[in-house]
């Protein structure tokens, strides 16, 4: 049985994704917020329209099913523009207007990308007339949908309709790195074939530093027309020797490297480097008694890049730090015996500083509190994630090597 304790806690920040040294550059550039852009409803109806096209419907199909990306999506932009623009010329058709007037759509909205979110939906549609395309901006939003005669619809915000959805909304996907191939395994797939005993090569040891060997989060924090969830874990300290936080190191689909990990699920297991045992060393040398902070998100709208109201951070930071006596932080607290990451006291005052232009839309999911602290313990896990309202909202398992 879990002890209920009584922290609301959570989760800031801007970031990049890099292993970067403990002296962060004096500025971060801060990516245009999805939630002050307008919802591109009249490029979805001309999209939706287009699909009263036979052969359109097939073309797209056929790019969609052969997408390389995630959940199968496509790059509107690139898309439209694809094959001598054959998109934009079949939505302009059959729109009775001009390619330029649906390229001042395109060029006035946020950049998009299109794909069926709900994965029995990307099964069921054989390329027919039935289907919608919905466009909205946040999680919360009520997704506007249009059928291929450009009748407006709104659709239930928390479950998806029977009818196939194509989801017309903010890119999340870095289409600037196209996914290798999954290799087919077709001579030796039982490891029996040459090399070492068994053909298994036993992995290198991993490198030093802080890991995360698996999570578990009670709800995926993601509307159903944005598809799949994106997780990120976020390592949080003293910007230099302000009392401004500063996010040091993300870990995610799109971080890189050994930081990598993809978690599309409520569980997930594996290795993933939050944070090397240099930079932590690094950081320890340029802040003393300063420790940091591991915090969830699921990330919105742009990779390794937190983004959230100013006003709920401070609020959460405030009450958590007073509830468990500023034991919110950890550092490494590896002896010649044991290795081993522990709470540690942070900061009070980091939290005041807060650069107050940040307002989008990524779900915060909570910061990570030691079991010790929480006063209780969850099977196979040692750090809770807590959330608004004293809500556990999952339990991460953190190993030093």
């Amino acid at each position: 049985m879990l002890h209920r304790s009584c922290a609301v806690v959570a989760l800031i920040l801007i970031a990049a994704c890099s292993d970067r040294t403990v002296t962060p550059p004096a500025e971060t550039p801060i990516a245009a917020s999805a939630v002050n852009a307008k919802r591109p409803e009249a490029l979805a109806k001309m999209f939706a329209k287009g699909l009263k096209n036979a052969a359109f419907r097939a073309y797209l199909k056929a790019q969609l099913n052969v997408s390389p990306y995630r959940e199968h999506k496509l790059q509107f932009e690139t898309f439209l523009a694809a094959h001598e623009s054959r998109a934009l010329r079949e939505i302009a058709v059959e729109n009775a207007t001009t390619k330029d007037a649906v390229e001042s759509q395109v060029q006035a909205a946020i950049a998009l990308e299109v794909y069926f979110p709900v994965p029995a939906h990307r099964a069921a549609w054989t390329g027919d007339e039935q289907v919608l395309v919905a466009t909205a901006m946040t999680d919360d939003d009520p997704p506007i949908a249009f059928d291929p005669d450009g009748r407006r619809q709104v659709l239930d915000p928390k479950r998806p309709p029977t009818v196939p959805v194509l989801a017309l909304v903010p890119v999340e996907t870095d289409f600037s790195v196209r996914p290798a191939r999954v290799m087919e395994c077709i001579i030796d797939c039982d490891g029996s074939g040459g090399g070492p005993i068994g053909g298994v090569v036993p992995p290198p040891p991993p490198a030093p530093g802080l890991y995360m060997t698996k999570s578990h989060f009670v709800q995926d924090f993601e509307g159903w027309l944005k598809g799949s969830p994106e997780f990120e874990v976020h390592m949080l300290g003293q910007k230099g020797t302000t009392d401004s936080l500063y996010d040091y190191q993300c870990a995610g689909e799109h971080a890189g490297g050994p930081y990598t990990f993809d978690q599309n699920d409520l569980d997930w297991s594996g290795s993933v480097l939050l944070f090397s045992k240099t930079q932590l060393d690094q950081y320890n040398a340029a802040h003393p008694n300063q420790n940091l902070r591991v915090f969830v998100v699921e990330d919105d709208d742009t990779a390794c890049q937190i983004k959230t109201d100013v006003g709920r951070a401070e609020r959460l930071f405030n009450v958590v730090d007073s509830l468990y006596n500023n034991f919110t932080g950890g550092n490494d607290s590896s002896t010649v015996v044991v290795k081993a990451y522990k709470y540690a006291k942070a900061a009070k005052s980091f939290w005041q500083a807060i650069a107050s232009f940040f307002k989008t839309n990524d779900d915060v999911v909570g910061t990570a509190v030691e079991d010790d602290i929480v006063g209780a313990t969850y099977p196979g896990y040692n750090w809770f994630v807590k959330g608004d309202n004293n809500i556990t909202n999952g339990w991460i398992n953190l190993v030093m090597y």
